[in-house]
């Protein structure tokens, strides 16, 4: 952990919602001109798209059907804590990129004056200089397996995670919408990463900082047969901080300020699911700032 080079970690599993809390980051950062290295989580898998097929393939010929992209078979974790203690010791450290699509891997060829296809990595680079703090968004931001602790190199760990049915449900509609994938694909992927997820995925939460985690107030018993997504109007948002002094939180402000809020517990604020956004923005800018603020 760093006070001069600090090191914000969001975390949170495959359809999990933790793209509205990097968007939150996105205009914290613009608002108060800092200087962001982003590191995409998928960027420390250890094998790309044909690899890591071919794996699953084999592991299932040897009778293991829960290899997958949530467990430390697939990833490098030696490499992602690297980078978080290189980060907080001199600002430095190596990144490079996953191809998702077409789209990215054109501008990465461009920029990089390279053949990469979707599916592929990008060759390491170094971060850009003089940045003011380093932001990862993914899977394993506060992950500890083995040799290898992620975690206490993180000077904030943000989860983002939705009860499970929840999540569940809308990682079938992004997997159906975005990737074209049927519902009964997504359910076998969810089945194989499920020890995994118990595992590496879940007890990140209980290391994070604050959690959110959305609630709907809608029926979600069955998410393998729902037919939409419940809306944020249909949901509330538990707001869960480990330790409230740390970053000196003060709930008669939040609540004053976050109108329909409430406290269910000393350290946990519940908010209406349509201020989700709103609620991260006042909640971190502040912690973000503090931390700005404490650099030497």
């Amino acid at each position: 952990m760093s006070k001069k080079h600090p090191v914000v970690a969001v975390t949170g599993s495959s359809g999990a919602g933790t793209t509205t809390v990097k968007r939150a980051f996105e205009h914290i950062f613009f608002r108060d001109g800092i200087k962001s290295a982003v590191i995409e989580g998928d960027s420390f898998h250890s094998l790309n798209r044909v690899e890591f097929r071919e794996a699953v393939k084999k592991a299932e010929g040897q009778g293991n059907n829960y290899f997958s992209h949530f467990g430390p078979d697939a990833n490098d974790f030696g490499a992602l804590e690297s980078l978080f203690k290189t980060y907080g010791e001199n600002g430095g450290g190596k990144k490079r990129y996953y191809i998702h699509s077409e789209e990215e891997a054109v501008f990465h060829n461009e920029r990089l004056s390279l053949s990469v296809k979707p599916g592929e990595f990008t060759p390491w680079e170094d971060l850009e200089g003089g940045t003011d703090l380093l932001f990862y968004e993914g899977l394993h931001g506060l992950v500890v397996a083995g040799e290898h602790n992620v975690a206490q190199h993180v000077d904030l760990g943000v989860g983002v995670v939705p009860i499970v049915n929840l999540e569940w449900i809308q990682k079938i509609f992004r997997d159906n919408a975005e990737r074209g994938y049927s519902a009964e694909a997504t359910v076998d992927t969810i089945m194989r990463r499920m020890p995994d997820y118990i595992n590496h995925i879940t007890p990140q939460f209980s290391r994070t900082d604050i959690n959110f985690q959305r609630v709907a107030t809608v029926d979600t018993s069955n998410p393998f047969i729902a037919r939409d997504i419940p809306t944020p109007d249909e949901s509330f948002v538990v707001i869960r901080f480990r330790d409230p002094k740390k970053f000196n939180v003060q709930f008669p402000n939040l609540l004053a300020m976050i109108d329909g809020s409430f406290m269910s517990r000393r350290n946990t604020i519940v908010v209406p699911g349509g201020k989700m956004g709103l609620s991260m923005e006042i909640i971190l800018q502040p912690i973000i700032e503090q931390m700005m603020d404490e650099r030497v």
